[in-house]
């Protein structure tokens, strides 16, 4: 993606009669491809009305918690922001479109901003992550900062969070202290780094 060190993940699909079937993840290919190890510890999903934003959010570091999303029913269109202050893609963004026929995944390693808007109703984003909630981690870039100009492809008001319409703008955040470093990030990354053992068989279809 353009955003360095987040990755989009398109699946091969299987098509029959039956109707269609994909891997959406694997450890040792994931790793391989990307250089993260990526072991799940906890799973969120979030139910939205239509025009429902939820974002930016990020997690401090530490403790960190990268995720990788998915749309499981109905479609959203999916924002990272990189917020690693130093990086060389600091500020830059890249955007998805979710949905559960393409079967498209986003990974999110720490020091990323993650935000989506839902384009139905009734849609549902699974979120698997490799750290538990810590309570207090949690920090909020503000969806409408001027300055990024996040394309939200909004056709009415959305329906946001008054955490959310309240947060810092990027440079705000930044300059109280609550952004991750990108050399925090590196060190986070290598730290859990570990090629992968085993290349098991493809599951069955």
């Amino acid at each position: 993606m353009a955003v360095r060190d987040a990755y989009r993940i398109q699946p091969r699909i299987h098509a029959d009669e039956r109707g269609a079937f994909f891997e959406s993840f694997r450890a040792s290919t994931f790793t391989e491809i990307t250089g993260h190890r990526f072991v799940p510890v906890q799973t969120n999903f979030s139910v939205n009305r239509r025009n429902v934003l939820r974002g930016m959010h990020g997690v401090s570091l530490p403790p960190g918690q990268a995720k990788y999303v998915t749309c499981v029913r109905g479609g959203v269109l999916d924002v990272v922001l990189d917020v690693r202050v130093g990086s060389p893609t600091f500020g830059t963004f890249d955007t998805n479109l979710l949905d559960p026929g393409s079967g498209t995944a986003v990974f999110i390693p720490d020091g990323m901003a993650h935000g989506f808007v839902s384009l139905t109703d009734d849609s549902c984003v699974s979120y698997v992550f490799d750290n538990e909630y810590v309570a207090g981690t949690p920090f909020e870039i503000d969806p409408f900062d001027p300055d990024l100009a996040l394309p939200w492809k909004l056709d009415e008001h959305p329906i946001v969070a008054a955490k959310d319409v309240q947060a810092p703008t990027l440079a705000e955040a930044a300059a109280q202290g609550i952004l991750p470093t990108y050399r925090e990030c590196l060190a986070h990354y290598a730290r859990r780094a570990d090629p992968p053992r085993v290349k098991p068989s493809p599951s069955p279809q």
